[in-house]
């Protein structure tokens, strides 16, 4: 079986801090965030403006931006996202699962870098 996938990325400016850790990275810092979405799929659109494609790029940047408008961009990520230590681990899964619940087609993973050198992919297993 043939399969694809693809991703869109997208980029944010956010502040963070993690209360627990021991070290620089309890203070309050920021980021310049850089994330990609994964979809993937078996079967290729047949027909129509998106003919060759799994689901068009502009699609998947519809359900990225209203996180990024409202929670991710210029934004305290421990207030806004409502998690209480906002690591990479942490971000991406909240994204994913917010990506999830609005329905995205093929939502394979979510990869979130803090740095350029530092990141993480987050995807379900197959049993969950």
């Amino acid at each position: 079986m043939e399969e694809w996938i693809i991703y869109k990325e997208f980029y944010f400016e956010a502040a963070h801090r993690l209360p627990n850790y021991d070290g620089k990275c309890s203070r309050l810092h920021g980021h310049s965030w850089v994330g990609r979405i994964h979809v993937k799929g078996n079967k290729l659109i047949d027909h129509g403006s998106q003919q060759g494609m799994i689901i068009d790029f502009g699609d998947i940047s519809q359900y990225i931006q209203p996180l990024l408008d409202d929670f991710l961009d210029h934004y305290y990520l421990n207030e806004t996202t409502g998690l209480e230590n906002p690591t990479s681990e942490n971000i991406s899964r909240w994204i994913f699962e917010k990506l999830e619940k609005v329905g995205l087609p093929g939502l394979y993973a979510v990869e979130i870098r803090e740095t350029c050198t530092s990141g993480c992919i987050y995807k379900k297993s197959v049993d969950d």
